[in-house]
């Protein structure tokens, strides 16, 4: 029998608390144009890994172009989602000079003068262009994970990123009890009161200031202006209920033990969870390992003396033995994103997922051919594309077309010359 179509903005409402529905199948339009109608409803959203040690290359890159490359010994384990990425080689921030400091640019593609070791003027990151756009429709505009450098404002100053897996959890799936949400709706309350005396003190004061000092002062307030905004959020959902999920209750961090790998995949799972209950469409998330000894079989070195290998081949077979464990948890994160739906499409082919790092060569310190991976998003994906290894194709064009393809029409974005056809 035929059942009513449902319109995406319905909602339950009851005692004042309106809760929206997650896509369910009465929401897909039917007749002429319906599959037009239906992918314009549909949700886009964006996730941004970062790497910070990289990944070793040669591991990573096929020989071969296109789509019937052998896979590489890092590509094996993501060989069942072969036609679901695109694996670059030959692309790069160019100009940025070597070192780990570069990961400030990572996801704002800003010129190279803008990330002077001791001297950052960065630009907007990818993922807060795009949380500006779309944040208002979620619980979180957008969500930093994972510690790192990675998330930065329009002026050009640095999110906050959160570390703890648990704290990320609560946030997301725990709802208070009534005392707490009453005091949420104060610290809401004063926050807004104290944001409202400080932004008139500041403009009051700014006339009496030159040039540069109005400048700095203009770049408080622009945060100010931001931390309204995200209180206004916070405003609007605070006493409405937090989605439920089936899974463990996540208690445990692993913010500096040697347990990298259950970290990541505490991320992942977050990651899949917060993007398939539609509490945010935007997510940056940052792994890291540095001087920890990993609990892996047969690893002996920590993970930054690894990288640094200089060659070595004993070294860069214990490299191997960490950065495979990660592509297996990253091919799982895959699997799992491609078996969840909504609307008849998996939440993978409505992700843009990009992987990649700062560093081509962790053992130099160098920032060219960096190790980048494209996933879902509904792109043409293309196998291995393969560009100049001396001269390198810019990364931040990738970036514009990550942005057309969630559906923002813009044709720069940090460094970028031009957008990107190849996908």
């Amino acid at each position: 029998m035929p059942f009513k179509r449902l319109d995406r903005r319905t909602f339950l409402r009851s005692a004042g608390v309106a809760i929206g529905l997650p896509w369910l199948d009465a929401m897909v339009p039917i007749g002429l144009g319906a599959e037009k109608k239906a992918e314009a409803l549909r949700s886009k959203r964006m996730l941004l890994i970062g790497r910070g040690l990289g990944l070793h290359t040669p591991f990573l890159f096929p020989e071969k172009p296109g789509k019937d490359y052998e896979a590489s010994h890092y590509l094996k384990p993501l060989q069942e989602y072969r036609s679901d990425f695109t694996v670059f080689s030959g692309m790069s921030h160019r100009g940025y000079a070597a070192g780990h400091g570069t990961d400030v640019g990572l996801f704002t593609g800003v010129a190279p003068e803008g990330i002077r070791p001791g001297d950052v003027r960065n630009t907007i990151s990818l993922d807060q262009e795009v949380a500006s756009r779309l944040g208002s429709e979620t619980r979180y505009a957008s969500l930093n994970l994972g510690g790192g450098d990675i998330s930065w404002n329009r002026k050009g100053v640095k999110f906050p990123s959160e570390s703890r897996a648990s704290q990320v959890f609560k946030n997301l799936f725990i709802d208070g009890t009534p005392a707490e949400v009453d005091r949420e709706i104060q610290r809401i309350a004063t926050g807004q009161s104290i944001l409202d005396g400080v932004r008139d003190q500041a403009r009051t004061l700014g006339k009496t200031l030159g040039p540069a000092d109005r400048e700095r002062l203009d770049l408080m307030l622009s945060s100010i202006r931001e931390a309204e905004q995200r209180l206004q959020q916070d405003q609007a959902w605070v006493k409405k209920p937090k989605p439920k999920v089936t899974v463990k209750v996540m208690t445990e961090d692993h913010v500096t033990d040697n347990k990298m790998l259950e970290r990541e995949r505490q991320w992942f799972d977050l990651v899949q969870l917060a993007l398939q209950t539609d509490s945010t469409r935007v997510i940056a998330l940052w792994l890291h390992s540095h001087q920890e000894r990993l609990d892996i079989n047969g690893l002996t070195l920590t993970h930054h003396d690894a990288s640094h290998h200089g060659q070595d081949d004993a070294k860069l077979q214990q490299l191997a033995l960490i950065e495979e464990a990660e592509m297996k948890l990253f091919g799982e994160f895959l699997g799992k994103m491609k078996k969840s739906e909504e609307g008849g499409r998996s939440l993978l082919d409505q992700t843009v997922v990009f992987y990649g790092s700062n560093l081509g060569n962790a053992s130099a310190h160098t920032c060219d051919n960096l190790p980048i991976l494209l996933a879902g998003g509904g792109f043409k994906h293309a196998g291995h594309l393969a560009y100049d290894r001396k001269n390198n194709a810019q990364l931040p064009n990738l970036f514009v077309r990550m942005l057309q393809q969630m559906g923002i029409e813009m044709d720069r974005f940090g460094n970028s010359t031009g957008t990107f056809g190849d996908v």
